[in-house]
């Protein structure tokens, strides 16, 4: 357990570290002083925003994360029979901006009023940094689409940004920090005067060093989460869209980092339009890729006219790949976990691959569909939840608790290779030299016309415990498996995989999780050999 700890906590950086400190002692004061400000003025359009689904089904009952829950009185803002994550999304306010808001305009304004009479100032979990800098920024949404915050409301909105600034995420940093530097400017340019201005000089601060530290040169968000991609793109929109309407100039570097997010994004989707899952990702935390796009457009920003093309697409600095041919798409982990000191939201997933064929989702990684701490948290983050090979039943990288990583996984050897109308590359990494005899694990995928081979070598000494994993999307039919020889159907069509190599093939029972609070049956083909010598090669050809 102490070398556990000393690998998690080696990566940490001393503001995290002083930041846990400061979060830990630090007991922020509710600041209800006098008032002086007032509401800016609107000075141009502001443009309709990323539309979510509908969160509120009537004016006490809501349903987030496939959970449904009523709010009826003031202690159910903290329900103890809640998960914390529902609890925030409570907080977070997402139905005032959500598909056909305005038709719930009654509901937010008496919700509003709700939340200010049953939340005392510093209590509960609405008042925690994060769920505090998601709601300011939505009751400000809310309000500049010419809807009223009454005086009540605008009061508490003041003693609420009065307390994110004191209570502002440097031992978390990443998308938490930049969520609370988002808040602070839309306060800051919604308000007139001078505490105002503060608010906004610190928050626009934030911003401008942490675009440079956040987006990748590829465009990808540095947590190399397809979702919180998408969350992290939302909130640059926002921000472009925010300063316009105020007349108010783009903070340094914004508005540049647009198309290369765009061309990211699009280069991580499947045929079927939405996010691949790649450490922790679901379908529905975001508005539809397809909102973002369309909120793009809406602003100048972005070009639906650009589409996927045949052949590679490297995104260098995140590590991912995506392959194109014929009717095959792949997308492909050769990527670090994420930042060394900030894997909260890893998996162990390193050379996993997720393949649409035909249009359709074949080959997935399982997707996220909790956090926390528990048994289920842990097995969506772990090697054999994703297509990619486990050794000793043990991860890539050392996944543990609910957002926590000790030892983790380096790629070595990338390389890649067109020509002849076939594409080749690869990549190794160390993720499992922990265990005895330092195994080593190298793939290389070869795309044909109308086949994909998969080659694992995996290097080292002794006896080992070896399973490659398959998992299949929910759709696809397993009509047979003979030998080491599976007969799948997807959309019609039929698919061969055939695997060679010192093991057995089998279909294992799982679950998939496209979103937070969803499992759908599915399953893996499980590829194993529990009393192996290394080193061994599988070669995984899989026909169309």
């Amino acid at each position: 357990m102490l070398v556990r700890y000393w690998h998690t906590i080696r990566y940490f950086r001393l503001v995290q570290i002083v930041g846990r400190l400061q979060h830990f002692f630090r007991r922020p004061v509710i600041d209800e002083s006098p008032i002086e400000l007032s509401l800016s003025v609107v000075r141009s359009k502001w443009f309709l925003p990323a539309q979510r689904s509908q969160r509120m089904l009537d004016n006490q009952s809501f349903c987030f994360l496939n959970e449904t829950h009523n709010i009826t009185s003031a202690t159910d803002w903290n329900k103890s029979q809640c998960a914390k994550l529902w609890l925030y999304n409570l907080h977070y306010f997402d139905d005032l901006t959500a598909i056909d808001a305005e038709k719930r305009t009654n509901w937010h304004f008496e919700l509003i009023n709700r939340w200010v009479d049953e939340n005392p100032p510093g209590k509960g979990n609405g008042w925690e940094p994060y769920p505090s800098s998601l709601r300011i920024v939505n009751w400000i949404k809310w309000s500049l689409a010419e809807n009223q915050l009454n005086d009540r409301s605008v009061e508490s909105l003041v003693i609420q940004v009065r307390f994110l600034t004191q209570n502002l995420e440097t031992h978390l940093l990443g998308n938490h920090l930049f969520s609370n530097a988002k808040a602070l400017i839309f306060a800051g340019l919604f308000f007139e005067g001078d505490e105002a201005q503060k608010w906004y000089k610190l928050g626009r601060t934030l911003v401008e060093r942490e675009l440079i530290e956040q987006v990748l040169i590829d465009g990808g968000n540095f947590e190399l989460s397809t979702m919180y991609h998408m969350i992290f793109l939302e909130d640059v929109l926002d921000l472009i869209n925010l300063h316009r309407t105020y007349n108010k100039s783009q903070p340094i570097g914004l508005e540049e980092k647009i198309t290369p997010m765009f061309n990211w994004l699009n280069t991580m989707c499947h045929p079927d339009g939405e996010i691949s899952f790649f450490n922790d990702a679901a379908v529905g935390v975001t508005p539809a890729v397809s909102e973002i796009k369309n909120y793009g457009s809406r602003l100048g920003l972005y070009d639906s006219a650009i589409t996927n093309h045949d052949g590679i697409s490297l995104l260098t600095e995140s590590g991912y790949t995506r392959v194109q041919l014929g009717d095959a798409v792949a997308l492909i982990d050769r990527a670090a976990i994420g930042p060394d000191y900030l894997p909260a939201h890893a998996h162990a997933d390193t050379l996993s691959f997720e393949l649409s064929l035909f249009g359709q989702r074949a080959i997935v990684n399982s997707g996220t569909s909790i956090y926390g701490t528990d048994k289920n948290r842990q097995q969506e983050r772990s090697t054999s939840a994703h297509a990619t090979v486990e050794i000793d039943g043990q991860g890539s990288s050392e996944v543990w608790a609910g957002f926590r990583v000790a030892r983790r996984a380096r790629i070595n050897n990338i390389y890649e290779d067109q020509s002849d109308g076939e594409i080749r590359l690869g990549a190794c990494h160390n993720g499992y030299k922990r265990l005895l005899g330092k195994p080593e694990h190298c793939r290389e995928w070869m795309f044909g016309k109308s086949n994909l081979i998969i080659n694992d070598k995996l290097m080292g000494k002794g006896l080992h415990q070896v399973k490659s994993v398959l998992p299949l999307h929910p759709n696809v039919e397993v009509i047979s498996v003979e030998g080491n020889q599976a007969n799948l159907s997807i959309t019609g069509n039929k698919v061969e995989i055939n695997i060679e190599g010192d093991g057995e093939l089998v279909v294992v029972n799982s679950n998939y999780h496209p979103e937070f609070g969803l499992s759908i049956p599915n399953h893996h083909l499980v590829f194993s050999n529990n009393n192996t010598t290394l080193p061994i090669d599988i070669m995984t050809r899989i026909s169309w």
